[in-house]
């Protein structure tokens, strides 16, 4: 497969998926599904702060917040996802993203190729409407962050 190169933390998490079996996938996506981490207090209370992608089957809600760069650095954008937790799947791929892809910087978000959720092997073990659900959700990961990224001259 020939794919631009994957940030370093996100090729791995690939890379772990690649080994495995197809019923081993589906179980390495629920251990992420489980370690996706509750949203903080100031988002909890704030549903109109998250966005629905509603491209998913499961109400999953995201937003994303940019870190300016401190002259050394560059920005670095975090991801907070609220999926109920009887939708494994959807909190599952949250999971991948938010480990593969928290602070990055917003180039290196979206330089990750659109068909990365293809990638993980899970095109047999998941329906397409679900493989859709997660291509959807990077996608506007990207679009959150392209539209916070500032304007160059």
């Amino acid at each position: 497969m020939n794919t631009p190169a994957l940030p370093a933390a996100l090729a791995e998490i690939v890379d772990d998926f690649q080994a495995l079996t197809e019923p081993e996938r589906l179980q390495l996506l629920l251990e992420f599904s489980r370690e996706l981490p509750d949203l903080p207090d100031r988002l909890k209370d704030h549903p109109e702060l998250m966005e629905q992608v509603v491209e998913c089957q499961t109400p999953l809600f995201l937003t994303i917040e940019k870190e300016p760069a401190d002259g050394a650095a560059p920005d670095s954008v975090h991801l907070f996802f609220k999926a109920p937790p009887e939708a494994p799947t959807t909190r599952g791929f949250a999971g991948v993203l938010r480990e593969g892809l928290d602070g990055l910087s917003a180039r290196e978000i979206l330089a990750v190729p659109d068909d990365m959720p293809d990638l993980l092997g899970l095109t047999r073990a998941i329906t397409p409407l679900r493989m859709r659900g997660m291509t959807a959700m990077l996608g506007r990961i990207k679009r959150k962050v392209a539209a916070a990224a500032p304007r160059q001259s």
